[in-house]
């Protein structure tokens, strides 16, 4: 399918003062967690909350740092969520993707508001 990537805002909702981080993120269905680099850790000032031992896609494991939280705004979306430390990348998991009621466009490989729910995100609580 190739790489799918959107412009997402990131902003520590602790701290207001500091402005907003706009970063362009790959959009992985295949991965589950929020993951930043760590120095949008540090220029978000977020602080970790615990450690995760994280499965990497070639076997490995790793205990990395768990932050946040974290405030996410795509187009007329807002999420929360804490985010694993590691990469050189925003990589947008599908937790995410699935609070803030996202979609992935195949042939076209975008993330779309999912047009389904166009004015609000929709969730199921059952």
């Amino acid at each position: 399918m190739g790489l799918t990537s959107a412009i997402i805002q990131l902003i520590n909702p602790r701290n207001r003062e500091l402005e907003p981080v706009e970063v362009d993120a790959l959009a992985d269905t295949g991965a589950v967690h929020l993951c930043i680099p760590q120095q949008l850790q540090i220029q978000l000032e977020l602080e970790e909350i615990d450690k995760k031992e994280v499965s990497l896609a070639d076997g490995s494991r790793r205990l990395v740092p768990y932050v946040g939280p974290i405030e996410l705004r795509f187009k007329n979306r807002t999420g929360f969520a804490g985010a694993l430390v590691m990469g050189d990348q925003v990589l947008l998991g599908v937790i995410t993707m699935e609070d803030m009621d996202l979609v992935v466009a195949p042939k076209t490989r975008e993330v779309r508001v999912n047009p389904n729910s166009p004015n609000m995100a929709s969730s199921i609580a059952k």
